[in-house]
């Protein structure tokens, strides 16, 4: 795909996003344009702040997941604590990918919590109010992170702006929370 294509389609996302947050535009409505654009490659670059570990692949490739993506994905995101595994949810890749191109930012996703275990959720939960037993982190389906450059602030409302799921937002840690799950913020 070329570079110029690429923009192209940010900026009609961009520009969906800004009408969504305006009232001109739900956000379903911007994220399906984005859609529908049909990129031949889907991309997310990450950097683990615990590892110090990065990656920067395509994980989607006309129409398809690319498993050992996914696997290389998998590892980064990993409970860090004990190195568990859990594969994460594709959707999940999907809003990250449109967040990223929502915010027109190539930066690393910097990565504060993916996949947990239960066992280092519930030891978490045992220490912090801000830590939910049911947490979707076990699930590989939430990722705690924040992007260099980019104002928390800006990050959470492009977020919030695509309608994917629930939307936590924490400024004294400096991190947003993204999941897929219901749709709701706090």
């Amino acid at each position: 795909m070329s570079h110029k294509i690429c923009k192209t389609r940010r900026s009609l996302l961009k520009a969906g996003m800004m009408m969504a947050l305006t009232g001109g535009l739900s956000a379903r409505s911007a994220f399906a344009a984005f859609e529908q654009g049909k990129p031949t490659a889907r991309g997310l670059a990450f950097y683990n702040l615990h590892t110090g570990e990065s990656l920067k692949t395509d994980y989607w490739v006309e129409g398809a997941y690319l498993s050992d993506a996914l696997a290389d994905i998998n590892h980064i995101l990993r409970d860090y604590r004990n190195d568990q595994v859990l594969p994460i949810e594709p959707r999940l890749l999907d809003l990250l990918h449109g967040l990223r191109n929502t915010l027109d930012t190539t930066r690393p996703i910097q990565i504060i919590s993916g996949y947990r275990s239960p066992a280092t959720n519930a030891l978490l939960a045992a220490h912090s109010d801000g830590v939910a037993k049911g947490s979707l982190h076990m699930q590989a389906k939430a990722i705690d992170l924040h992007v260099e450059g980019v104002p928390l602030n800006d990050l959470r409302r492009a977020a919030i702006a695509l309608n994917g799921g629930g939307v936590g937002y924490y400024p004294k840690s400096n991190f947003v929370h993204v999941d897929i799950g219901r749709v709701r913020t706090w």
